[in-house]
Formats: C-alpha cells, structure tokens, sequence
C-alpha cells in the first residue's frame, strides 16, 4: 500500500466549512466502501489538518468521488497556508489505525 500526508493550514473563517467537505467525503466513503483506498483526516488545534491517504495502486476510488470534488472545488481559497504533499510511510502502529475501515464522527 501507498501513502500520501497531506498538510496545510485553514483560514479560521473556513475551518468549519472544510470540516462538513471532509465529513462529506467520509459519508461517501461508508456508502461506496472502496477496498482500494485508506483514508484518515486529523485537524489540529491550530487550524491546520492532516491527511493521511492509503491507496493500492491509484487514489482514484477516493479522489473520483463527487463529495471529494466538492471538497476540492474552493481548497485554494479556505486554506492560510501552502498544502505540503508528502509520501509516507507507516514505521509503526499501536491500536492506532486498529478500526481503518470505521470512519469517526466528525
């Protein structure tokens, strides 16, 4: 499996519209369940979020999705700061990514 960490930070004025796009994007994960592609989003208590995406061979099965657009549509003009785009690698796990295939609530 692949992976991307995605980071940037969002302008206070757009943290919560962003939240509900990602919340989009997950309940469009749980209705088409695509086996292909993990995904994991953090915010951080200083705007910024994170996001960690997993994928087999492409990330199309997440970045097809009409909810994952939208998200994408204005991402430009939400975010306070550049999106740093990283290939990841997982060196270790504790119970942290135990439960990948249940998304939490938002």
């Amino acid at each position: 499996m692949n992976y991307n960490l995605i980071r940037y930070g969002v302008k206070d004025a757009g943290i919560a519209e962003n939240r509900a796009l990602v919340a989009k994007v997950f309940e469009a994960l749980n209705e088409t369940a695509p086996q292909s592609v993990r995904y994991l989003v953090l915010e951080l208590g200083n705007g910024e979020f994170v996001h960690i995406v997993g994928y087999e061979t492409d990330s199309s099965a997440l970045t097809e999705l009409k909810a994952f657009k939208a998200f994408g549509a204005d991402h430009a003009g939400r975010r306070s700061t550049p999106l740093v785009r990283s290939v990841a690698k997982i060196v270790g796990n504790y119970r942290m990514l135990a439960n990948a295939d249940q998304a939490v609530p938002a």
